[in-house]
């Protein structure tokens, strides 16, 4: 189901979420892991730190939630594109369509001056690396994916928990989504994400033929 088919009160739980997870990631980012309570998000999010423990247990499930809701939008995309359209030409566009929501540097603050990027990469990278966050994207990984199959089974006229198909296409696409972004990242300085995105994508397509030796300069 899509944004629009969710009822008013489903809408406004999902955005508070969002809300949270941004609020969370930008603090986290700017002023350390160690430095950012509770308290702090609920304040930037404009919500009770009640409401912050109601949907989130920790700040790691907050910022996993916000790789969750950029699969669901991918998997949403996909349920949206042309029927006609062949699988892999849809996936790529609903990534390309949907996958930045969350990740563009200039949405937390990182436009401006090419110092100011690398803090905020560099900030992100410590986040990343914090181990409640890598428990909590551990977590949601297989929610994400099962979101992902259920709408490549929906295309492809699959089961999405019998067949291999729709979870093979959903684990290959989680994962190339997660390489492009560990390629732009450890950059320097960082690549643009929507290129490689499409790099990715396209060579799985492809079947992932092997490149070209390069040749020595």
């Amino acid at each position: 189901m899509d944004v629009e088919g969710l009822g008013l009160r489903e809408r406004k739980k999902r955005a508070t979420r969002l809300a949270l997870s941004a609020a969370t990631i930008q603090l986290s980012v700017e002023r350390g892991w160690s430095n950012v309570t509770v308290e702090d998000i609920a304040a930037a999010a404009d919500v009770s730190v009640r409401t912050f423990r109601n949907y989130f247990a920790g700040k790691g499930e907050a910022v996993a939630y916000r790789q969750l809701e950029r699969m669901r939008q991918v998997a949403e995309e996909l349920r949206a594109r042309p029927a006609k359209e062949p699988l892999w030409t849809a996936i790529s566009a609903a990534v390309r369509e949907r996958f930045p929501l969350g990740h563009d540097l200039s949405e937390h603050g990182g436009h401006g001056s090419a110092q100011r990027e690398r803090r905020w990469v560099d900030g992100v990278r410590r986040m990343l690396a914090e181990p409640a966050v890598q428990a909590a994207l551990l977590a949601v990984h297989t929610r994400a994916q099962q979101e992902l199959a259920a709408a490549v089974a929906a295309r492809t006229g699959t089961d999405a928990e019998r067949d291999l198909y729709p979870k093979l296409v959903a684990a290959a696409v989680g994962t190339a989504t997660a390489v492009a972004i560990e390629h732009s990242q450890a950059a320097d300085p960082p690549l643009p994400l929507p290129p490689l995105l499409t790099e990715a994508l396209d060579r799985l397509a492809a079947g992932l033929p092997e490149p070209a030796p390069r040749r020595n300069s």
